[in-house]
């Protein structure tokens, strides 16, 4: 979650690997020759790596727009006139810091499990906030990402998904819904209602104890 999330803020290796989509852009105005989107920038390719500018978080995926490239000029026509394709990407964002903050709270309260049930508990309910964000975020990406690809191939640009990014997204799924199911195995291994025999196999060793020390004064008894 978080090499997909700070993709695009630095130019070295993981990061510079990680984006979302790449496009043949060199007959757009003022766009570099193949481009990527990540959620901080749209990037510049050289030799296979990512060249980002200045980072602007919950950056949209909006290429008409002032935002992207600023002209209509060989963009596809699906993307003129139009906020689906600005509005999905950008909900995306505040999803996937609700999913990081929940995640990482999952993550310290994981280490009272190791102690007590409840923590295992609260480690649960964490993990299963951060999964159902987690899940909206990967929706919201696949499908306006899958969309924006399918347009630019239409329009004869040459467009791909980031493999890497999209790997990350759907493992951090799995991911989570294994800690869930493995938060809730560890609070209930264990759990037994033993109040009630307790207390009776407690007055039951009273009276036995009692009893058997009586015989042993009558064994020994001239």
């Amino acid at each position: 979650m978080w090499l997909v999330f700070l993709a695009g803020v630095k130019n070295s290796n993981p990061l510079n690997n990680i984006y979302f989509l790449q496009v043949d852009t060199s007959n757009i105005p003022g766009a570099p020759a193949q481009s990527r989107w990540t959620w901080w920038n749209i990037c510049a390719v050289e030799n296979g790596r990512s060249q980002c500018g200045s980072s602007h978080p919950d950056y949209p995926f909006d290429p008409p727009s002032d935002r992207n490239f600023a002209t209509d000029v060989n963009i596809p026509p699906a993307f003129i006139g139009t906020n689906h394709y600005f509005l999905t990407s950008r909900f995306s964002w505040p999803f996937e810091i609700i999913a990081l903050f929940f995640g990482v709270l999952s993550l310290f309260t994981g280490l009272l499990a190791l102690c007590t049930r409840i923590g295992s508990y609260i480690s649960a309910f964490m993990a299963w906030l951060a999964l159902i964000f987690q899940i909206i975020v990967s929706c919201l990406i696949t499908a306006v990402f899958v969309q924006g690809r399918n347009k630019f191939n239409d329009n004869n640009q040459n467009a791909d998904l980031g493999v890497k990014a999209f790997a990350f997204l759907w493992t951090s799924v799995a991911c989570w819904f294994l800690a869930c199911l493995m938060y809730c195995m560890g609070g209930s291994v264990g759990r037994k209602d033993r109040g009630y025999s307790g207390r009776k196999q407690r007055r039951r060793g009273f009276f036995s104890a009692r009893h058997a020390s009586q015989e042993r004064n009558k064994e020994v008894a001239p």
